[in-house]
């Protein structure tokens, strides 16, 4: 693979959400091509994704030493400079990028950013959601789940973006309890709705007390002790703890009633009693309407039944409905890969494709990956059978013909190109194809095409001569000269005699020259470089069987009939180590 394919699959895996996947390839893209500052920018990226922002900041300096004049680079590590807290850093390399592109609309939106992150830099509120909040988010297993939910995601980004807009997310649920825990108040000791109450209280104190600080108005404080001496009226709070222990004594007995149902839906689901297992699933459902495990095991039930479609109207109804309760997103990407399978079942592999992308961006899986690479395969399969017209490869083939008398190979390449995709069991496609790309000097593509079109025709002679082609421009000559032999015998007609001897002469030629004087110093450095060469030469078999074949020329013919000693010597004399001659 290219530098250039490695960077397309990194592309697309960070596209996917799999940033760890996309390093590891544009690392594999860096590797052959280290000069390409693009590469170390779409790195930075990936890395800025994971909040490796360290490596990032490195991958960016390094895209601006390769590219100066590049306002990218910039913009990359005015980004991974920010995550690391260097606001000042992250101002200067924004404002370095803007120099160069004054309306770049990225650069001037990070700038913005960074400017009012420094701005609330004395803002408690900032403080709390600063750089380091999402390593304290990762790290705590009540939290961390939430870093899988992009609405929520999406709110927390806005708070670090602007303080201010904390008040309009308080009613959110889950962000009192991300506030909780990044304040490292116990929240999670709360075993009943008393106390959770008291903790969101005491958090929203604890905020109100560290603003009355930042804004040093005593006022506020004398104010507050006030309404804090202020009795509450005893009887509505209790009447209130009441009304909300009756609400949630009443759930959890029609979440008990709706498991109870689902169990025994399960338990006639693993006897295969489908009908009787989808009552039980609907008993449940009646039961608790928010119990979303009972839908992903309907649809389950359905599945197996091959009522596919009911299947996946039952998996959205669970997806829906596991949004609006939050549930468990593993639920939810469950319900997303049955889809998936569902329309493989019903052979809508394009379908199948995007459910199983939606699934693993909820959550990733071997087994719905393994089944999105395999509903990738099918539906390329498919879209390729579907281009297959023989009729339209042939006049493709023609007009490339015209192209390659013409000296234009590159355009030659692409209609040779369209007329395998056209007809890819054709020898003659592949063997044009290479031998356009033998003259664009493109070695490995032309032997990869002309191997192909002999695999497809064994007996085609052209495909045979431009191998031959090949091997003499990768100056193995000896090869070059086997090959065209082995062609001189199977042409019993002799059309292509003139051709093939044009091909021999030029190989033995070149060989002559390895050993002319004012090219054997060249000759022996170029030897000494090759570490093939070198490797034959210091085998000790193959000093043995030189030695005899200088003291012995006729032993020769024995040696050469042992393929691996041929083969060696040949490298030998293609080297112009061995002379050769007719």
């Amino acid at each position: 693979m290219t530098a250039e394919d490695f960077k397309a699959q990194g592309n697309k895996a960070f596209s996917a959400g799999d940033f760890e996947t996309a390093i590891k390839l544009f690392t594999q893209a860096i590797e052959l091509d280290p000069s390409n500052h693009v590469l170390y920018s779409n790195r930075s990226a990936a890395h800025a994704s994971l909040q490796n922002y360290e490596k990032a900041t490195a991958d960016a300096e390094k895209t601006i030493q390769l590219k100066p004049d590049w306002a990218k680079g910039y913009s990359r590590k005015g980004a991974a400079l920010h995550g690391l807290g260097n606001l000042e850093g992250a101002i200067e390399a924004y404002e370095a990028g803007l120099k160069l592109e004054p309306n770049n609309a990225l650069l001037k939106k990070g700038l913005s950013d960074v400017q009012t992150a420094l701005a609330n830099s004395s803002n408690p509120i900032a403080k709390i959601f600063g750089p380091n909040m999402w390593e304290k988010i990762a790290a705590n297993p009540r939290l961390s789940p939430y870093l899988a939910q992009p609405d929520l995601v999406q709110k927390l980004r806005e708070i670090q973006a602007n303080p201010q807009t904390m008040n309009m997310h308080l009613q959110d649920p889950r962000m009192m309890e991300v506030l909780m825990g990044l304040m490292d108040l116990d929240a999670r000791v709360a075993t009943n709705e008393d106390e959770l109450e008291k903790a969101q209280s005491d958090a929203q104190a604890d905020i109100a007390a560290r603003e009355e600080l930042r804004t040093k108005q005593p006022q506020q404080p004398q104010q507050s002790q006030q309404r804090a001496a202020k009795p509450e009226p005893a009887e509505p709070a209790a009447s209130a703890k009441e009304e909300e222990s009756s609400e949630e004594a009443e759930k959890k007995r029609k979440r008990a009633a709706s498991d109870e149902a689902k169990n025994l839906g399960n338990a006639a689901y693993k006897k295969r009693q489908f009908e009787e297992a989808l009552k039980h699933y609907e008993a449940a459902w009646e039961h608790d309407a928010t119990n979303v495990a009972v839908l992903t095991n309907k649809a389950a039930v359905l599945f197996e039944m091959e009522r596919y479609k009911e299947c996946i109207d039952v998996c959205e109804q669970a997806v829906e409905t596991g949004r609006e309760v939050r549930a468990d997103f593993k639920l939810i990407a469950r319900a997303l890969g049955r889809i998936g399978t569902s329309y493989t079942k019903l052979n809508d592999y394009k379908n199948a494709i995007k459910y199983f992308g939606k699934s693993l961006a909820e959550h990733r899986t071997a087994d719905i990956l393994e089944k999105l690479r395999e509903a990738e395969r099918i539906q390329k399969q498919i879209e390729e059978e579907s281009y297959r017209d023989p009729a339209l490869a042939d006049e493709a083939r023609e007009k490339g013909n015209e192209l390659f008398k013409a000296h234009d190979y590159a355009g030659a390449v692409k209609l040779y190109t369209e007329a395998i995709k056209r007809n890819p069991l054709d020898a003659r496609n592949y063997s044009n194809r290479a031998a356009c790309y033998t003259k664009l000097m493109a070695l490995p593509e032309a032997d990869k095409d002309v191997d192909e079109a002999l695999r497809l025709d064994p007996e085609f002679l052209k495909a045979h001569i431009r191998k031959a082609a090949i091997l003499f421009a990768k100056r193995d000559y000896m090869r070059c000269i086997d090959v065209c032999e082995q062609v001189t015998a199977k042409d019993t007609e002799g059309k292509h005699t003139a051709e093939v001897q044009g091909q021999i002469q030029k190989a033995y030629f070149a060989l002559s020259q390895l050993h002319a004087p004012q090219n054997r110093a060249e000759t022996l450095a170029r030897a000494q470089a090759n570490p093939d060469v070198q490797r034959v030469l210091g085998d000790p078999v193959m000093q043995t069987v030189l030695k005899q074949m200088q003291e012995d020329p006729s032993s020769i013919k024995t040696h050469m009939a042992n393929a691996m000693i041929a083969d060696k010597v040949r490298t030998l004399i293609n080297a112009g180590i061995i002379a050769f001659g007719r």
